[in-house]
């Protein structure tokens, strides 16, 4: 609430300033652009920021999630949310392991960087090496996070409406529930250990991949032991041959095709700095499983279905299909109707391209973001659909840039052949 306070006060003064200002040079004077000052968007990002936790969330959720939908003054802040938290300080890292291990837990490591490699909303990652040879990575979590969550987001959407930063008539409540179902998800530590096993199941003994190995013994529900996965920054790849990009980029597609139509459990944050890439064993190594997600055989059904009549290009069967995912409502407008299905029919032109997509020289991003603006614009407001669709988005989306990143030359309609109705 303190934080809060500081940041009703520091927006209000710069609201008093800016009007000052205004006044000064004869400018008029309009509310909403007191409020949407550069100046205020840092204030917000700065102090949900210093909070952490549920207040973070939320600000990373909208600007992933409803980023198109809400100022650009904003989005371009709130991005920085997406891997920007203040860390804890020794003493309280300290002090939540001891909590987890129990006094003298210092004893049994040879070294403990408490130095985080991470800092995210829930928790922080710190490397570390145990005299017995094992060299783990610890997720600590934030102090007091578990028992702040509903309160903190009921808050911050309070915080939201007072300085008026989302649209009119733009119903944020879903993101909202999501991110109070996520955060109570993601605070439990031994829930995201069994998906890391889960997954590890799945993927086998599949080449090319490699996951943290839990150590159950030393993980809790805040704190999470694992064996350390080494390796570069998966975008330091844009400097090696075509060749080896297609490949990490096509090897990176069908992960994501079989994480949705064949094991319905996908990790949903396609994140750059959730991969790592060994050279010398060309592997790939997957990070962070917080965020996954189960999906039903109905609802991958459906999708399989949206995808095929995109690949078919039928645009009636596009908006038939995607009402049945809930991108519309049964008295959705007509040309709304007609302009979304364009824009999903877009959307999946590299389904259609026959031969290799070049992600590098595509300017299909930019394409369908200047549609939904059109789409926007005709409209007064676009409803978000299901969470379940979002955090769809989110995955495929973040793989989409990174083959782009990557400038990779890829045969995407091969790949996704078998999974068309």
């Amino acid at each position: 609430m303190l934080k809060l306070g500081q940041l009703l006060g520091g927006v209000a003064g710069e609201v008093i300033r800016e009007g000052a200002s205004n006044l000064v040079s004869g400018k008029p004077i309009r509310p909403s652009d007191l409020l949407l000052t550069p100046a205020n968007a840092r204030h917000l990002a700065d102090r949900l920021s210093e909070m952490r936790g549920a207040a973070m969330k939320v600000g990373q959720l909208l600007s992933m999630d409803a980023g198109d939908y809400l100022p650009p003054e904003l989005t371009q802040v709130l991005a920085k949310l997406r891997d920007n938290a203040h860390s804890m300080p020794l003493g309280q890292v300290a002090l939540v392991l001891q909590n987890a291990w129990g006094r003298g837990w210092e004893n049994d490591f040879e070294r403990f960087s408490f130095t985080p490699l991470a800092a995210a909303s829930i928790g922080q990652v710190h490397e570390a090496r145990t005299k017995d040879g094992q060299h783990l990575v610890t997720k600590i979590q934030y102090p007091g996070v578990r028992e702040s969550i509903d309160s903190d987001v009921d808050n911050v959407s309070t915080l939201f409406k007072l300085l008026k930063l989302v649209p009119k008539g733009f119903d944020i409540s879903p993101l909202l529930e999501e991110a109070k179902r996520q955060l109570h998800e993601e605070a439990d530590y031994c829930l995201e250990a069994t998906r890391i096993e889960e997954y590890q199941r799945l993927v086998g003994n599949e080449d090319g991949f490699q996951l943290p190995a839990v150590e159950r013994s030393r993980t809790t529900t805040e704190v999470l032991a694992m064996s350390f996965v080494p390796g570069d920054p998966i975008e330091s790849l844009a400097g090696t041959s075509q060749q080896q990009r297609n490949q990490i980029a096509t090897r990176l597609l069908s992960l994501v095709l079989k994480e949705i139509f064949e094991w319905g459990l996908v990790q949903t944050d396609a994140n750059f700095g959730n991969y790592r890439y060994q050279a010398d064993k060309d592997c790939i190594g997957l990070l962070d499983f917080g965020a996954t997600r189960r999906y039903s055989p109905e609802f991958i059904e459906n999708l399989a279905c949206l995808m095929t009549a995109v690949h078919t290009g039928d645009k009636a069967a596009i908006e038939t299909q995607a009402q049945v995912l809930g991108y519309l409502r049964e008295d959705e407008e007509a040309c709304y109707r007609k302009g979304l299905a364009e824009m999903i029919s877009m959307v999946g032109e590299c389904l259609r391209h026959k031969g290799v997509f070049d992600f590098g020289h595509s300017d299909l991003a930019q394409r369908v973001a200047d549609k939904a603006m059109e789409l926007r614009l005709q409209q007064r407001y676009m409803h978000l659909p299901p969470t379940d669709v979002l955090f769809l988005h989110r995955k495929i989306g973040g793989t989409y840039l990174l083959c782009a990143r990557l400038r990779a030359q890829v045969d995407v309609a091969t790949l996704v052949a078998p999974y068309l109705k």
